[in-house]
């Protein structure tokens, strides 16, 4: 009796956590999919960062610009991430000049 309420409860601990994956993955996709708009920045399974020109809903293909003009027709799947800009980080510049300050008294 007692290794069937464990093996329940090991069931249910594992339908649970499906559960909860497939939720976020889900979430993950929705945003993916409101991101997707044209105008931007994205990047492929297979490595390539293109700009989205179209999305055509009904074929599931989407027209991205490479660069230079060079228009691809991808499936839509294949878009797996939009690029977001990353805040550069700030150089303190009085640290740079302490450097360049203790660099030429090294120097004489």
């Amino acid at each position: 009796m007692g290794l069937e309420v464990i093996m329940i409860g090991a069931l249910a601990l594992l339908v649970m956590f499906m559960v909860r994956n497939s939720r976020k993955q889900r979430q993950t996709q929705m945003e993916l999919q409101e991101k997707l708009q044209p105008g931007a920045e994205v990047m492929t399974s297979f490595g390539l960062f293109a700009n989205v020109v179209s999305i055509d809903d009904d074929t599931n293909v989407a027209v991205i610009d490479a660069g230079s003009g060079t228009l691809l027709r991808v499936h839509r799947q294949t878009l797996t991430k939009v690029v977001e800009d990353e805040p550069q980080p700030e150089v303190d510049e009085s640290a740079d000049d302490s450097e360049s300050s203790t660099t030429d008294n090294k120097d004489s």
